[in-house]
């Protein structure tokens, strides 16, 4: 997939992301000419959007384009997790937003995630041997997975694209696109 504006990227979000990790990259990948979808679980407060949150409180609802159950990762060439506390938190409660993060992964896609959401990582196995940043509260968690972690703004492994904050959000996307117009990164095999 060497063309951004063929591709169709998948944010996967539910209530209680950081609202800037999710808005900034939907907005900056479109710009580049990505196709976008957000896909939530139905588990969401709201049918149609998921509530952001804005730093110490609630913020924007953004609408939800797909109901995770129904989201079928071989359509997507990219995916992307924003982070928030909450938001990684219960996403990883979640088994169908695992096994599509789990399809991502194996089909050596781009899976991109910031601040909080590398826990998603750490839930499907993929933090093992990995080199990987994260939100500064969650590193221990990120080498207690057997991650490499690097306090750096964008950290990249085989197509997998870490970020520490919104601070950093220029560069997650940068290299969103990057790595997509790389192509495929090949399987990965997940740790048990």
């Amino acid at each position: 997939m060497p063309d951004i504006r063929q591709a169709k990227i998948l944010i996967l979000a539910t209530d209680g992301f950081e609202e800037t990790e999710l808005t900034v990259p939907q907005a900056k990948l479109a710009q580049a000419g990505a196709t976008i979808t957000v896909a939530a679980p139905q588990s969401r407060q709201s049918r149609g959007t998921i509530r952001g949150w804005d730093k110490t409180d609630w913020g924007k609802d953004v609408a939800v384009d797909a109901d995770l159950e129904q989201v079928d990762p071989a359509a997507y060439d990219a995916l992307v997790l924003p982070g928030g506390q909450i938001n990684p938190d219960k996403l990883r409660l979640e088994p169908r937003a695992l096994a599509v993060i789990k399809s991502f992964l194996t089909a050596g896609k781009v899976v991109a995630a910031i601040c909080h959401a590398p826990w998603l990582l750490i839930e499907t196995g993929a933090a093992k041997g990995r080199d990987l940043t994260s939100f500064a509260s969650i590193r221990t968690d990120v080498i207690n997975a057997g991650g490499h972690w690097h306090d750096k703004e964008v950290v990249t492994d085989h197509g997998i694209v870490t970020s520490r904050s919104p601070d950093d959000l220029d560069a997650f996307c940068a290299k969103i696109v990057e790595e997509i117009q790389e192509g495929g990164h090949g399987a990965r095999q997940l740790a048990a």
